[in-house]
């Protein structure tokens, strides 16, 4: 491994923004004389993920107020995971930052992780230390997410990791050649490995307008993620099915031993119609979940691109390839 302890990386900032125009102008300066400090060859990309606000206007300007400062303007709205992808796949720098850009990422914790790669941790996450900003429902789910995704699984997701984290260049290079288009960037982060570490901190509070990202879209995002990454629906459903069958079989013999030995009768269309509707739901049940793999399968087998790109302003740091 090549050593890093004096070396002067330069480094990308990536900052997906949906409806963040209020932000943008108090909090990328703050970045950027941030990253500055650390280096002298730095760059912010901004990626306006289908904003109905101003964001993209906002963008624009500091663009033209700041030379380091890259908007990809996406087609419509795509969803973070894509704008993320969008974000890494056009970031030049050798380390390259994942920050959200409503500024509730401390930007005082890029110089502790840049201090971590020096040491030699390919991937520098951050963690909460608290889900104070969530209600007590929202924080439970994501447990729960967390144990059925982990569950089993050779691939271990950090809980309470977001996309706040720096990374080395080779761990974008490939996360970038991983080719599924329904992206669970935590769950991806994870399985191509590397040197890791984590970072605890604290949530900041929004410095203007209110998060998009509520409890409908953590269950979309989770579920996508369970169905990525984790066969454990489906395990369960088999064991399921395992336990009825065996429950009916019981059942069966002791509906016989009870006619003819006790004579006692068997029972009626009660218990006939509670066990057709009992198993008539779990196959529904069942067939949602099937449902829902089959359908990630046909997205993915459709090949159709992550993002759509509208347009690029801004400079940036120079690519590395005089081609790319």
């Amino acid at each position: 491994m090549a050593d890093r302890t004096d070396s002067q990386p330069s480094i990308s900032c990536v900052m997906p923004a949906y409806n963040e125009a209020g932000n943008l102008g108090r909090f990328v300066p703050q970045v950027l004389n941030a990253l500055k400090a650390l280096s002298p060859q730095v760059e912010v990309v901004i990626i306006n993920d289908g904003s109905r606000d101003q964001t993209a206007d906002a963008a624009i300007e500091l663009t033209r107020q700041h030379p380091e400062v890259v908007l990809l303007d996406l087609s419509r709205n795509f969803g973070k995971e894509a704008a993320l992808t969008a974000g890494m796949e056009a970031a030049r720098g050798d380390v390259v930052v994942l920050m959200d850009s409503d500024g509730q990422h401390p930007v005082e914790l890029i110089s502790d992780m840049l201090a971590r790669w020096r040491q030699g941790m390919d991937v520098v996450y951050a963690v909460r230390k608290t889900r104070d900003d969530q209600t007590r429902l929202h924080a439970k789910l994501a447990g729960v997410f967390y144990w059925l995704v982990n569950h089993n699984n050779r691939v271990k997701i950090p809980p309470n990791a977001g996309d706040f984290r720096l990374m080395d260049r080779a761990v974008v290079s490939a996360i970038k050649s991983l080719p599924e288009r329904n992206r669970f960037m935590k769950g991806l982060y994870a399985w191509v490995g590397f040197n890791s570490t984590a970072l605890e901190y604290e949530p900041l509070p929004r410095t203007d307008g209110q998060s998009s990202f509520g409890l409908r879209g953590a269950a979309s995002l989770a579920l996508t993620g369970l169905v990525a990454f984790s066969s454990v629906p489906l395990r369960a459903l088999a064991l399921l099915g395992g336990l009825i069958s065996l429950a009916s079989l019981s059942y069966g013999l002791w509906v016989v031993v009870s006619y003819f030995i006790y004579g006692i009768d068997v029972p009626g269309y009660a218990t006939l119609a509670a066990g057709i509707m009992l198993l008539s739901g779990i196959q529904i049940l069942s067939i949602g979940v099937l449902a829902e793999y089959i359908g990630r399968i046909y997205e993915e087998v459709k090949r159709r691109p992550t993002y759509l790109l509208k347009g690029r302003h801004g400079q940036g740091l120079p690519p590395s390839d005089p081609l790319a």
